[in-house]
């Protein structure tokens, strides 16, 4: 991939700036038609995919040992981006340029960005919840790219923001609408997904710091 390839799918000038404007002010952005519809779809198409050969997996909550299936808290399933498609791969390289202006402009020390790829079934949904806590913070700023086109208004399946201070009062209500982005910070933003009345897909990620917590390098994810 070169980087016009990249740059064909990029957002331009003013999104950026908005998009750091925001993180910076109130901790999270939201922008539709960030990304290119024909991106959304291969990415979309991957995801297919996946589902049809079975390859997604039931999320679980927790790290580690930890680690459990919950479906009253949590009812995706997933799939780890791992380059396998041009789609993927056009996708992980805005990642990495978007990561690269986060650091130039807000010196945030971000060093890799991971992704998977999220499924919700009808009735699905994900409870309130941090994607990272304070003190244990390696993930630093979660994103969220939306693969549905033409979402309908009573769809469900929205992306609810609270605020950082005032955590039950909502900030932002984001349709899972192909193209919109969605970013905030990992440890400050709670959300939530609410119950989707169709299948719903996204790419949940996030931006890491190298960290080490209990003598543990870059503990597990």
């Amino acid at each position: 991939m070169t980087p016009n390839d990249a740059h064909d799918a990029f957002w331009d000038n003013a999104q950026l700036v908005t998009l750091i404007d925001g993180l910076v002010e109130r901790g999270w952005y939201v922008g539709e038609g960030f990304l290119d519809p024909g991106l959304c779809q291969g990415l979309r198409d991957d995801m297919e995919r996946l589902h049809q050969r079975q390859a997604l997996q039931e999320a679980a909550i927790g790290r580690g040992d930890e680690r459990t299936l919950r479906r009253d808290i949590r009812g995706d399933a997933i799939h780890w981006l791992d380059r396998e498609s041009l789609a993927q791969r056009r996708y992980l390289a805005l990642m990495n340029e978007l990561q690269q202006q986060i650091n130039v402009a807000l010196y945030a020390g971000l060093f890799e960005f991971e992704a998977h790829f999220a499924l919700y079934p009808p009735g699905a949904f994900y409870r309130k919840h941090y994607d990272s806590f304070r003190g244990r913070a390696n993930r630093v700023i979660s994103t969220v790219l939306y693969l549905n086109p033409e979402w309908p208004a009573d769809g469900g399946g929205e992306m609810v923001l609270y605020d950082a201070q005032e955590t039950d009062r909502e900030v932002a209500r984001v349709q899972p609408q192909a193209g919109t982005f969605a970013c905030f910070l990992s440890d400050r933003i709670p959300h939530e997904v609410l119950p989707t009345r169709q299948p719903r897909g996204s790419i949940a990620g996030w931006f890491r710091r190298n960290a080490s917590l209990g003598g543990v390098i870059d503990p597990a994810r």
